[in-house]
């Protein structure tokens, strides 16, 4: 399948007519104590790619409950799929499920070619669909490098090229990254280097992009309580998720909903002035570093408390 012509993105942009929102931050200038919670959400077309679940899902169902149409997309899990839909409905609001596996060209281009039919226009897109092989370096093989790239980076760049041309009226583009973009650790290295390549790119894309009026942001997320954690964790090639948790300042995962609420913010009218920058949501986990708090034995820690009260240095 070809990419978008210039003659298919002029038509969803007939289609979508006077249905464009005003390209003005809403009430951008008001009091924020005086928005409404829907403000800024009302009526927006949001596609968020690995919508049935975990993150996706949580973003979903507030983006229903602000008054957006979410449109949901997924691969295989089509009961998922359905469960979220429920949900949505029952929150009073609308929603749409679209299959498709992004990790293929063919897929994703009929994915945008179905909201550019169905709505004609797009208000925010959150790419959050991510997977790879958990391997060490020297284990990895072509292919592995080949998929696990298709489905992050070149569905996030080619996605946002996609979304672009339905937002005349300006946008908002997010893209889930995670700390091992930034940091190593065990079999990561594939899916890290990838996660890192997506902040990269949405930097740039977020240049390129404001004159248009789009906003393009990543969340870089700790280690959330999610399935892909639970599946991460099980491998038995990593340590113990109890041995790592006590060495992140908050002491705990995160939950899907703080990620979530994170994008949120990103897609609100109070993140206008926000673009080509990353969110971290990970409990303080990428601002430590070894010798760690959590490995001090407590009789040593109490010794030291009280050495300091004792001790008193003139600056």
């Amino acid at each position: 399948m070809s990419r978008a012509s210039d003659s298919r993105a002029d038509g969803a942009r007939q289609r979508a007519g006077s249905e464009r929102r005003d390209p003005s931050p809403p009430q951008a200038n008001a009091n924020p104590a005086s928005l409404s919670p829907r403000a800024g959400f009302e009526g927006r077309i949001a596609l968020i790619t690995g919508g049935s679940r975990g993150i996706g899902r949580a973003l979903a169902l507030s983006l229903a409950a602000r008054g957006a149409l979410p449109v949901i997309n997924y691969r295989v899990n089509e009961q998922a799929a359905r469960a979220t839909m429920e949900e949505i409905e029952r929150l009073g609001g609308r929603g749409h499920a679209i299959r498709a596996d992004i990790e293929q060209l063919e897929d994703l281009e009929r994915l945008f070619d179905e909201v550019a039919s169905r709505f004609g226009r797009l208000d925010f897109f959150v790419s959050n669909a991510s997977a790879s092989n958990f391997r060490s370096f020297m284990e990895l093989k072509p292919h592995h490098l080949e998929r696990t790239f298709n489905l992050n980076v070149r569905a996030f760049v080619i996605g946002t090229q996609r979304a672009v041309e339905l937002m005349d009226a300006g946008g908002r583009v997010v893209v889930l990254s995670s700390y091992g973009a930034i940091r190593s650790f065990p079999t990561y290295a594939n899916l890290g280097a990838a996660k890192a390549a997506l902040e990269a790119w949405a930097r740039y894309m977020a240049v390129e992009l404001a004159p248009r009026g789009i906003n393009v942001n990543a969340v870089n997320g700790g280690i959330i309580e999610s399935d892909s954690s639970a599946y991460f964790y099980s491998t038995g090639r990593v340590p113990p998720l109890e041995t790592v948790l006590p060495k992140i300042p908050k002491r705990r995962m995160g939950t899907v909903q703080e990620v979530a609420d994170c994008v949120l913010f990103l897609l609100s009218p109070a993140a206008e002035y926000v673009t080509g920058t990353t969110l971290v949501v990970d409990g303080g986990l990428t601002a430590i570093a070894p010798p760690f708090h959590a490995d001090i034995p407590l009789g040593d820690a109490v010794a030291a408390s009280a050495g300091e009260r004792g001790h008193h240095t003139d600056l």
